[in-house]
């Protein structure tokens, strides 16, 4: 006996739902090999002294003109406050490099993602870089002004592979992998203070001379 026209349609549209989900999860699995793959085969590059300030003012260039080049529309206001005493810092430029460009993009997505769901006209997305020198330590801080973190999610954001971007958007990998070059390769420490609704700010301490106990 023929199945009845309705259970028919439906039947199709849950096998489309499906062959959907697969296929997104199918990029973010994708996703994930590519950049745990980028960053075991691209090194670390050289280890050496490099003005702090000079580093965060490329970085945040480059992730703004990155956002602009991507994202139609796309508008956030800069700002700075950069220690002259930060000096200089002996570390791998291009990972930490890579730590701040994944956390100025994440401030980008959190500052427009606000935007959009926020009813307030005057609402305008900024973002902060700011350097700080502390004894023989360095510190870097990206605030922005977006959606927040909500506790049961702060607790998670360093865990490999965990993200709440839309599928597609985020890997789960930026935060962990950042954590990772922070702490264990830099032997410097990272911190989150947040507040849902309100602001994220992220801040790498780093020492100043190359730790003995970190590792490329």
């Amino acid at each position: 006996m023929a199945r009845p026209a309705p259970e028919i349609t439906e039947l199709a549209d849950t096998l489309r739902d499906n062959l959907g989900k697969i296929e997104q999860h199918g990029k973010r699995a994708d996703s994930i090999v590519k950049n745990m793959l980028l960053h075991s085969r691209e090194g670390s590059g050289e280890h050496r002294p490099v003005d702090i300030n000079a580093l965060v003012e490329e970085s945040l260039n480059l992730a703004y003109h990155g956002a602009r080049a991507e994202k139609q529309g796309f508008n956030i206001t800069l700002e700075r406050a950069l220690d002259p005493a930060a000096g200089e810092v002996d570390l791998f430029p291009q990972e930490i490099t890579r730590v701040l460009l994944n956390l100025i993009a994440n401030g980008f997505y959190a500052a427009h993602k606000r935007k959009q769901e926020d009813d307030n006209a005057g609402y305008e997305p900024t973002l902060l870089a700011a350097t700080k020198a502390v004894g023989d330590r360095v510190q870097i801080s990206i605030r922005d002004n977006g959606t927040g973190i909500p506790p049961d999610v702060k607790e998670k954001i360093f865990n490999p592979f965990f993200t709440t971007k839309p599928p597609g958007e985020g890997t789960g990998l930026g935060l962990s992998l950042s954590h990772d070059i922070v702490v264990k390769q830099h032997g410097g420490s990272i911190e989150v203070d947040t507040r849902p609704g309100e602001f994220t700010e992220i801040r790498i301490t780093l020492p100043r001379a190359a730790v003995a106990a970190a590792k490329p």
